[in-house]
């Protein structure tokens, strides 16, 4: 005997009546967001950029893209090719191709962050900021550009004139098989095939170099950094997990409910730079929407890792009278709390093979100040390569030795960091320096390393990694943003606004009255 069931047929045809409405649960994030969007959102920001009011196809309606994009990019989906039921419902079954979509992200900057200053504006009407701690820090993540097309332009010449020798000898092998009868046709092919491939890395370079003008970093003196011939916006930095080309998100968060209130990225790796212009957006974008006429006056307290940290943004800082707490970064060994975190720890995030190799001290060289000479340990002069100034004022002398001398030297390897480079005639010989004067001035680092170290100022920055770094946190594991899919700072910037909006939209979710 077999048991009798419904019988399934899935070629049959039905009509399903649905309502887009009704795919709204109360209480989710498609809810909110189509809520929002309807009632509580001005999209007139969008408007200008249409020239359609008297002839041409209507267009789709800027509600309806922006809630698809932000349904997809909270569940961490970017390629805009998805589809199902909630997309369907929320752009109202208008079905926009993902061209239209793709154009939207990338062309709507300064939209997407109005749209990000009224959600904010909502977030404070409601209570969420406490604007009593802000938390600054940055997340590095790699754009749609390969690393691989930095260099400075001297690194970039190079690169060309070897693709040029490349060019010639396939060039020179081409001409062989055209003359002999008996090459296989596959194979002019292929090195007709890697001519024009090398001709357009070659063009691409030439085109660069010609219309492109060195790239400068910051600070008092600044030198070329690498350019990128894809995204010259964008710029090469070092992370935990490697070297890459790309953007550093900076956010600043409130401690209350953990809302962003600020979000800019910048294509430099390093964040001394970032500070100012974020704090001044900030304070701009506060008395803007009318929430403060000085948020920086008004004694809310700016935390920031020790990446922000340096004598010119203490002096900012100090000088401002900005409630600021920014340790530099031998605030830890200063702590007698930490005093036996490393012997009990180790090096955080490094293997053993990798750790810093120590070597030979700068106080086994013999320096003589009067006549900056300087002798290694092996009787050998090293080549002095002039005084610097640091950031705190104070002046170092830098000795070099030369790469022939430490390579055949019987203490290269207690003296070098990297003595196998040595040996394949890279990198430098042993360097050290020697600090000139003992006794200087108070700095604002000084002043700063003052407030740091108070059992006040303890208290206040033990708060800084549990305000921000669940928010990246919350980008990087729930919305999968590991990476920014565009190219250009200002395409990176809209990318950034609109994970930041995400997040804050669910903030009111959770914690606003976002839906009477």
């Amino acid at each position: 005997m077999m048991p009798r069931f419904i019988p399934l047929n899935y070629q049959q045809n039905t009509m399903v009546v649905l309502n887009y409405l009704d795919q709204f649960q109360s209480g989710t994030f498609e809810h909110a967001i189509h809520h929002l969007i309807d009632s509580r959102l001005d999209l007139s920001v969008f408007y200008p950029k249409y020239k359609n009011d008297n002839n041409g196809c209507p267009a789709y309606d800027p509600a309806a893209l922006l809630k698809i994009i932000l349904f997809a990019y909270s569940k961490g989906i970017t390629s805009s090719r998805e589809t199902n039921i909630i997309f369907k419902a929320l752009s109202c079954d208008s079905v926009p191709h993902f061209t239209t979509i793709a154009a939207f992200v990338s062309g709507r900057r300064d939209e997407i962050e109005a749209v990000f200053e009224q959600v904010l504006l909502i977030c404070h009407e409601q209570g969420l900021l406490g604007n009593e701690l802000f938390a600054i820090d940055g997340c590095k993540m790699s754009s749609n550009a390969a690393k691989e097309w930095s260099g400075t332009f001297k690194e970039l010449a190079e690169k060309r004139d070897k693709l040029k020798r490349q060019i010639r000898y396939h060039m020179n092998e081409h001409e062989k098989l055209d003359n002999n009868e008996a090459a296989d046709e596959s194979r002019r092919q292929r090195a007709a095939q890697a001519i024009d491939t090398l001709n357009k890395a070659h063009e691409k370079i030439e085109k660069f170099l010609t219309e492109k003008a060195p790239r400068m970093g910051k600070g008092k003196r600044p030198k070329e950094v690498k350019s990128n011939i894809t995204d010259n916006e964008s710029g090469k930095m070092t992370t935990s997990k490697g070297t890459i080309q790309g953007y550093n998100g900076v956010a600043t968060v409130d401690k209350k409910h953990q809302v962003i209130v600020d979000a800019t990225v910048f294509g430099e790796g390093q964040e001394h730079h970032t500070l100012k212009p974020v704090l001044e957006g900030i304070q701009g974008r506060f008395k803007r929407l009318a929430i403060s006429d000085d948020i920086l006056q008004a004694r809310t307290i700016i935390t920031a890792d020790t990446g922000f940290a340096n004598e010119m943004n203490m002096q900012y800082l100090h000088d401002n009278h900005i409630n600021a707490y920014i340790p530099d970064n031998h605030f830890r060994s200063r702590d007698p709390k930490f005093s036996e975190q490393k012997a009990k720890y180790g090096k955080r995030h490094q293997d053993s093979k990798v750790r810093k190799k120590a070597v030979i001290p700068a106080s086994e060289f013999s320096f003589d100040p009067m006549t900056n000479s300087c002798v290694c340990p092996s009787g050998e002069n090293l080549s002095f390569r002039g005084i610097r100034e640091n950031d705190l004022g104070i002046k170092i002398a830098y000795f070099e030795g030369r790469l022939l001398q430490c390579r055949n030297c019987a203490k290269k390897q207690q003296c070098m960091h990297n003595p196998k480079a040595a040996d394949h005639r890279k990198g430098n010989g042993r360097q050290v320096s020697f600090t000139l004067n003992e006794t200087r001035s108070p700095t604002y680092t000084d002043w700063m390393m003052h407030r740091v170290d108070s059992p006040k100022g303890k208290q206040i920055y033990s708060h800084r990694m549990s305000v921000v770094e669940p928010v990246f946190g919350n980008m990087g594991t729930n919305k999968k943003l590991n990476h920014f899919s565009l190219r250009g700072k200002d395409k990176v910037q809209g990318q950034w606004h609109l994970f930041c909006l995400i997040h804050n939209l669910e903030k009111l979710n959770n914690y606003g009255q976002l839906v009477a």
